[in-house]
């Protein structure tokens, strides 16, 4: 074995003390895209209550008259009738109570400010729940809230293109986009791609997307698989929605409050609470939110997909 070099110099521990670290500031891991909240479109509320009215239609709200007929000149007479017992959505808060010791923010704020940290992941959280609420609330989640007609089924076990294209003709009236877990995603690929048929790649919404038939196909981790996040079996099963966004399009629309006190973003205040008599200071962070369905063909859903089909094409 060679003979140890004793060196007559600094060492590397005793030249740490002198050394500056550089830092990052605190790194969430639970933090996602949160493609959803991009994608919908959102209308602000004055006063958190949003009423959807509907006309009380058959197949087409009024008579009319088309072309002239000599021998029938009466132009059809009648009114478009309302639903008399609309729906109203309100809106719901997700809340928590951030606290800071001021001795801790007071001395150990440089370079990152500890308050401003704090809220920054506090702001986190709030958003990632708001995601999941969209999606999940039984009141007004868009997966609890699609019409029956509107759910089918896939036609074997996993997501197929036959699959999606059945959605589509579901909501056919310019249909938005896909929502589906990124292991749904994955699952939908190595179908087409067993079918000779890959989806091509688009860039929207400030990232990349597989698309099918002109509709992106958007990731989250807020559509469940066996009802989890992150499923540690290869196998589940899990749900694919297809969504028309647009008060203008009659579609699915997100909803916030304006005008808040201490307004940080879109429907999320951060108020200082005071410091109480340890020093501990309080922040209340709110953040209002629910979603409305314009008219049930704006979605629907493929129910009780499997994520687990995979091929070997040796």
């Amino acid at each position: 074995m060679p003979e140890k070099v004793n060196l007559n110099a600094l060492g590397r521990e005793a030249a740490y003390q002198l050394a500056d670290v550089t830092k990052t500031p605190p790194q969430f891991a639970a933090v996602t895209p949160r493609w959803l909240t991009r994608a919908l479109e959102f209308k602000g509320l004055a006063a958190g209550i949003y009423r959807v009215n509907k006309v009380a239609e058959g197949d087409t709200p009024l008579d009319v008259l088309c072309g002239q007929d000599p021998r029938k000149i009466e132009i059809p007479q009648g009114y478009v009738e309302y639903e008399t017992k609309p729906r109203e959505y309100h809106l719901n808060s997700v809340s928590t109570i951030l606290n800071v010791d001021t001795k801790v923010s007071d001395v150990y704020s440089a370079p990152y400010d500890q308050i401003g940290e704090q809220i920054a992941l506090a702001i986190e959280s709030l958003k990632e729940r708001q995601e999941s609420q969209l999606i999940n609330n039984d009141g007004y989640g868009l997966l609890k809230n699609a019409a029956d007609s509107q759910r089918i089924r896939p036609r074997n076990e996993a997501p197929t293109p036959d699959d999606l294209d059945e959605l589509i003709t579901k909501v056919w009236k310019e249909p938005s986009f896909f929502l589906a877990h990124p292991r749904a995603v994955a699952a939908f690929e190595r179908e087409c791609t067993r079918r000779g048929v890959p989806p091509i790649t688009a860039n929207l919404y400030g990232g990349n997307f597989i698309v099918w038939r002109g509709i992106p196909i958007i990731p989250t981790d807020k559509l469940f698989v066996d009802g989890l996040k992150n499923p540690k079996s290869q196998a589940g099963k899990t749900n694919i929605l297809l969504v028309r966004t647009g008060e203008a399009k009659r579609g699915v629309i997100g909803l916030y409050q304006t005008g808040l006190p201490g307004e940080q973003s879109r429907g999320l205040s951060v108020r200082f609470r005071g410091i109480d008599d340890n020093g501990v200071a309080s922040y209340l962070l709110s953040l209002y939110c629910s979603a409305a369905i314009l008219a049930d063909d704006a979605l629907a859903v493929l129910e009780d997909v499997e994520v687990g089909e995979y091929y070997d094409y040796r």
